[in-house]
């Protein structure tokens, strides 16, 4: 599995949440197979999101495409403050632990 990374900042949690539930990318439809949401404790102005590909290869297309066709936007774009950091990395282990 490959999860695309992304961090950054935003002026307002609920309009990013907006424009994330708009899924204009059409997350399914590009591969995503599951997604997380994240934010720092007591840092409301902070998202950090997780999405989940098969191949590698979906992982780089949609970061291009987010770069390419989300980010620019006016709506998403003034969501966001600064430019988001991304990373694209490869499961190589992974166990759920039971107490």
């Amino acid at each position: 599995m490959f999860t695309l990374q992304i961090e950054h900042q935003v002026r307002d949690f609920g309009t990013w949440r907006k424009a994330f539930d708009a899924d204009p990318l059409n997350r399914a439809g590009s591969g995503v197979s599951s997604y997380r949401i994240y934010r720092p404790i007591g840092r409301n102005d902070y998202v950090m999101l997780e999405l989940d590909f098969e191949t590698q290869e979906a992982a780089v297309m949609f970061l291009a495409r987010l770069k390419e066709e989300v980010w620019p936007v006016d709506a998403t774009a003034t969501a966001l403050v600064g430019i988001p950091e991304t990373r694209i990395v490869e499961t190589v282990a992974s166990q759920t632990v039971v107490w």
